[in-house]
């Protein structure tokens, strides 16, 4: 699958996370990125309303092409104040495992892939978490660190996430990317 593409066609997710494109971009592109969502017909969000996929990842491109990467992960850092998401978690485990809990809550209407923990080595103080989804890495990447900095094991002094690689990602036409966590 490609990035910026859709799995189904009929696939909504809530306004909660779309949000994110407005609460997670500096202020000085809260303008570009609220012109970006209204061309792609995403007009007066709302919390609890449903939006077309389709037109959000448009609206990524967008960004994408207009703003840059940096603004992908600043988005996607900003998914863990303005989506859904589970209300037990006591580690960085859970969190981890919460993203595709998530992920779930927040989109509905078909096939829209997943966030699956691949490996969680406390010792070694390493995971490794793999994404199949429509979106860029640089999106992915920063809801990764937003609940990895959250949730950072007492002692360790940083948390680091970075696109493995070992794989080829989404970024370079895979259908999926895999990300190394360490702290």
């Amino acid at each position: 699958m490609a990035v910026f593409e859709p799995f189904a066609p009929d696939v909504e997710v809530s306004g909660g996370a779309v949000l994110s494109f407005i609460s997670g971009v500096p202020s000085v592109f809260q303008h570009k990125t609220k012109n970006i969502l209204k061309t792609n017909a995403i007009e007066s969000v709302e919390h609890a309303g449903w939006y077309s996929q389709k037109a959000w990842l448009d609206s990524f491109r967008q960004i994408s092409q207009k703003i840059g990467a940096n603004t992908l992960f600043a988005i996607g850092k900003s998914i863990p104040d303005t989506a859904s998401f589970p209300t037990s978690i006591r580690n960085l485990r859970d969190a981890l495992l919460s993203i595709d809990i998530a992920y779930q809550m927040n989109h509905r209407g078909g096939d829209i892939g997943y966030y699956k923990l691949t490996s969680f080595d406390e010792f070694n103080k390493a995971a490794e978490m793999e994404c199949y989804n429509p979106y860029p890495c640089d999106f992915d990447r920063g809801i990764i660190i937003a609940m990895s900095r959250r949730f950072i094991p007492v002692g360790a002094p940083s948390i680091e996430v970075e696109v493995h690689p070992d794989f080829p990602g989404r970024n370079d036409g895979a259908d999926r990317s895999k990300y190394l966590i360490k702290w």
